[in-house]
């Protein structure tokens, strides 16, 4: 029978192989065709209304200081979520109002 001690020696997992020199791929910007969609949904969200935005061609840092300037404005929550600004409630006039301000075109979209 074998010692603990010979057990714990035993290498299970090792990193000394050396670092992977991957270089990231870069950041795919979804295309679109410049104008800011804002559109109401509560599908899949338990009757819960949310704001979606689309269309703001900008890498995703760059949308997470957008949001977090638009959740500021309208009082509420939110999270950038697959290059669309998400935010809690219906918050489509004063989303408009401020993207307007900030030289988007915009369009409401859904019913």
């Amino acid at each position: 029978m074998t010692d603990w001690k010979d057990q714990l020696s035993q290498l299970v997992y090792s990193t000394d192989s050396g670092k992977v020199d991957a270089e990231p791929e870069p950041e795919v910007i979804p295309e679109g065709d410049d104008i800011v969609r804002i559109q109401r949904q509560t599908k899949g969200r338990k009757g819960k209304g949310v704001t979606i935005i689309t269309g703001i061609g900008a890498p995703e840092t760059e949308l997470k200081a957008i949001a977090k300037k638009l959740k500021q404005h309208c009082g509420v929550g939110g999270a950038v979520k697959d290059y669309t600004i998400e935010l809690q409630g219906d918050q489509r006039q004063a989303a408009k109002q401020w993207l307007e301000k900030q030289q988007y075109r915009v369009k409401l979209a859904g019913g």
